[in-house]
């Protein structure tokens, strides 16, 4: 009976395990890692992303897998002991603008919190994080490129900067799509 038990322990454990591999996976991840095709990657430079204290790289990668091409935007940090990359999916990028320009508008009044302090974020189904926090009167806006780990997050003084390169990565894939 003890046995039967914990193989019925084992095998809910492993299928449980098994599900948040699966969760954990990037759809870039997803996409590359098709069998039977060949994939090509193909990169296109951005400029930089002034930081608070230095800059993020940034480019659209595309990947065309046999027939079909998708398009991400990355940015990526340099760390102390390795470099830390978002890949964002066009089309969480479009998802992820229009939360952006709704916490930009939500800022504006977060500013006047009596909190001590205060954070309000979007985050994609990969993981990226993008918002803000206040504190002591000041809003400071980030980039969390990285779900786990450290020295994942860009600290960026002005959400104009973060606009723009949203921008600029919407607008170089959308030229790359219309040159197919």
């Amino acid at each position: 009976m003890k046995k039967i038990v914990l193989l019925l322990i084992l095998a809910i454990v492993s299928i449980s395990y098994g599900q948040d591999q699966k969760e954990q996976q990037s759809k870039m991840l997803d996409f590359v890692s098709k069998t039977g095709v060949i994939i090509k990657f193909e990169d296109y430079e951005l400029p930089n992303i002034q930081e608070s204290y230095g800059f993020a790289e940034s480019k659209i990668r595309k990947i065309i897998a046999g027939n079909e091409a998708k398009y991400f935007l990355q940015i990526s940090k340099s760390g102390k002991y390795d470099t830390k990359t978002a890949s964002i999916a066009y089309e969480d990028l479009i998802e992820t603008q229009k939360a952006f320009a709704n916490l930009i508008e939500q800022s504006k009044n977060d500013l006047l919190t009596t909190a001590d302090y205060m954070e309000n974020k979007f985050i994609t189904d990969d993981g990226f994080q993008v918002g803000y926090f206040v504190s002591k009167g000041k809003v400071t806006w980030y980039m969390k490129l990285e779900k786990y780990g450290s020295d994942n997050t860009v600290f960026i003084r002005e959400f104009q900067i973060i606009d723009k390169a949203f921008q600029l990565g919407r607008d170089k894939v959308e030229t790359l799509k219309s040159e197919q």
